[in-house]
């Protein structure tokens, strides 16, 4: 029988095959959902981990080098941009 904490569907079941020919299963946790624009996009360039993963990246690596990057999709970042340099 499984632990009890394992029983729950929070871990995800994989099932892997071993040399020996049985197959066992494996509990991973699951990955979270991508982050999002505040216009609902995916935001392209961030990486889709669980935190303790995301963590040991490099800065560069969790977002894209522009203004706005991990915050804005790069439509709401050039309407951002237009819009400050036509307002000045």
């Amino acid at each position: 029988m499984v632990e009890g904490k394992k029983k729950s569907r929070s871990l995800r079941r994989i099932f892997v095959k071993t040399p020996g020919g049985k197959t066992t299963v494996h509990f991973k946790k699951r990955k979270p959902k991508a982050a999002k624009c505040s216009c609902g996009a995916k935001l392209m360039g961030t990486p889709r981990d669980i935190p303790a993963k995301i963590k040991k990246l490099a800065k560069t690596e969790k977002r894209p080098e522009r203004p706005y990057g991990g915050n804005l999709c790069s439509k709401c970042t050039r309407a951002k941009i237009k819009s400050k340099v036509s307002g000045q």
